[in-house]
């Protein structure tokens, strides 16, 4: 009787049941239900979406370089030259400038310091054409 009721309690109380087996033969149905299933959801969504065409393709106002002097000239935007961003070339200008004028200003004036020679140096950098944005 203890048998019974201990059988009849792990019944009751919700024991799962061994899965059940699966033979090679059902997986393979399930896999070719499965692709099938795959296929018709990609042929509607390839329906549903029209092909775009490829923008990289398009060469409507494009210049072809065949070799690097042509593509120099193709990416050259044919402007007149002018320095679209002189403040990028200030410190190598600057210290250009001040290495050629600096010995001068020594020779023609022995006596004052280093800093005012600077000061006297950047006075004149400032109105010299070396300047890149004085141009």
């Amino acid at each position: 009787i203890i048998i019974d009721e201990a059988v009849v309690s792990t019944q009751s109380t919700g024991a799962k049941a061994p899965p059940k087996k699966v033979t090679q033969a059902e997986l393979v149905r399930r896999q070719e239900a499965q692709a099938e299933k795959e296929a018709k959801e990609a042929a509607a969504a390839a329906e549903e979406e029209p092909i775009h065409e490829n923008l990289n393709r398009v060469m409507t106002d494009t210049e072809v370089a065949q070799n690097i002097e042509q593509a120099i000239a193709a990416l050259d935007l044919g402007g007149d030259g002018a320095d679209m961003h002189p403040e990028k070339r200030m410190k190598a200008a600057w210290t250009a400038f001040e290495e050629g004028r600096i010995s001068q200003l020594r020779a023609e004036n022995p006596s004052l310091r280093l800093s005012q020679i600077r000061q006297m140096l950047r006075k004149e950098w400032k109105k010299s054409p070396l300047n890149p944005m004085n141009k």
